[in-house]
């Protein structure tokens, strides 16, 4: 049987890191850290104790082809303080996204996409929203 502590990292491929970069760290607001020196380009964000590393790697497998935005794509999510205030941010900021916030997973839910088409969902408890 494996325990787990926590989840410590994801890992998202990206094409243009200097456009990523833009989204994850004006947009998102994610906090770039430290990141070794390794022999290919990137970039790591702390999340409240877990990391996401953007790795450029052009010729992915992974990247989505078609960019439309669909709750059932596979996604990861992050949880915000403050769900008006996201969705408010990123209407401001011109990004495209699907709201659920009477979602029945008991979420409130953004989905929004960076530009390589990756799936991000901004979620609250539902009750937060009363």
């Amino acid at each position: 049987m494996i325990h787990y502590k926590g989840l410590h990292h994801v890992s998202l491929t990206v094409t243009d890191l200097e456009r990523a970069k833009h989204f994850y760290g004006n947009i998102l607001c994610l906090k770039e850290i430290q990141r070794p020196n390794f022999d290919f380009p990137g970039a790591w964000y702390e999340i409240a104790g877990q990391q996401l590393h953007l790795i450029v790697l052009p010729t992915s497998q992974t990247i989505r082809q078609d960019k439309s935005l669909s709750s059932r794509e596979g996604h990861f999510a992050l949880r915000v303080e403050n769900y008006d205030d996201a969705l408010n941010w990123l209407k401001k900021n011109g990004i495209q996204m699907v709201e659920k916030p009477d979602s029945k997973s008991g979420f409130a839910q953004l989905f929004c996409a960076d530009p390589d088409g990756h799936l991000i969902e901004l979620n609250v408890e539902q009750t937060a929203l009363f």
